[in-house]
């Protein structure tokens, strides 16, 4: 990020003199201008997201029932905001995306249900051998599995679970909000897809770093443990950022990364070690090799954009006259 003005970080139309500079084009400021702008709102939104869990002081623990009621509060309020920043983005650049804000940031009907539906199934495909691990472990068969999970009163149960509605309801719905569908408009304009989705998660990996705080605090582990705990959870935040960030990108809605943000939350990190020594470790290996194969195969016809009508912001890129957008096609 040291070359945020220089060749690091392109806009469109900087490495093609020929066209009409993008700052003409979408009657903004100069490169230089929008890409710092881009970045620091980015950042801003990230420190606003993390900072809002902190506005509470208090000496239980993350956990606690009481302190997620006051995060709710907090990260609600900060997220319902951070569409603001956008729009403060969008004046201070003089970027013109071609459509209206909430189109922009995932919020449309247009194919909204392969939207909501595929990138949930691809997911799951990816998933295949923790879901098979989770069969093969669970006491109950299919059918009272499914009693159990359709049954009006484990739904009230789970909404009544402080916990529950942080990982499977607030945290993915506020976190998409803020580092997909208000960062990946801002990036962009001034990165171009590709390097969007890469750039987009290194904020989502870093506002986990809070957790290294927490744990220190609690002393719920050494100081080494913690660190290397963190490092581990910045690289798996970032590289699912990249996948939610491609979703958002290549179906236009908000509602796939959520979906299956809230998903990938209760199945956790696949429990590799456990599965080689799992007394069915083969068919279970070859169920975890079977969904990243089938995952590899499946992710560019699932996420067609022709499924999912026109995306906003392959509209914005051509709008400042980008017509080579890989992702888009």
């Amino acid at each position: 990020m040291a070359a945020l003005g220089g060749d690091g970080l392109r806009l469109l139309s900087v490495s093609r003199p020929e066209r009409q500079p993008e700052s003409a084009a979408l009657g903004g400021p100069g490169p230089g201008l929008c890409c710092w702008v881009s970045v620091f709102s980015c950042l801003s939104l990230a420190c606003s997201y993390v900072g809002s869990l902190y506005v509470w002081k208090s000496e239980l623990p993350r956990d606690h029932p009481a302190v997620i009621k006051r995060r709710f509060t907090s990260v609600l309020v900060v997220s319902s905001l951070s569409p603001l920043c956008v729009l403060l983005w969008r004046e201070l650049t003089g970027i013109q995306p071609g459509t209206s804000l909430l189109t922009l940031m995932g919020f449309r009907l247009e194919g909204i249900f392969p939207a909501a539906l595929l990138p949930l199934l691809l997911t799951m495909i990816l998933f295949l051998g923790p879901l098979m691990q989770l069969s093969m472990d669970c006491p109950c068969d299919l059918a009272d599995g499914l009693k159990v999970v359709l049954a009006p009163r484990s739904w009230a149960r789970c909404l009544t679970d402080m916990r529950w509605l942080r990982n499977q309801v607030i945290a993915p719905l506020t976190e998409e909000l803020v580092f997909r569908a208000c960062m990946l408009p801002m990036l962009a304009p001034c990165t171009g897809l590709g390097p969007a989705v890469f750039t987009c998660p290194l904020f989502f990996g870093v506002a986990h770093f809070h957790h290294i705080f927490e744990q220190l605090r609690f002393r719920q582990s050494s100081v080494g443990s913690i660190i290397l705990s963190a490092a581990f959870q910045f690289s798996y935040t970032a590289v699912f950022g990249a996948y939610t960030a491609f979703l958002f990108i290549r179906t236009g809605h908000l509602i796939g990364p959520v979906l299956c943000h809230s998903f990938c939350n209760y199945m956790g990190f696949p429990a590799v070690c456990a599965a080689l020594e799992h007394p069915q470790r083969r068919p279970l290996l070859a169920g975890y090799a079977l969904g990243v194969g089938l995952f590899l195969l499946l992710l560019k016809p699932l996420t067609d954009p022709k499924l999912y009508g026109s995306l906003p912001l392959c509209v914005l890129l051509e709008r400042a006259g980008d017509s080579e957008v890989p992702l888009c096609s």
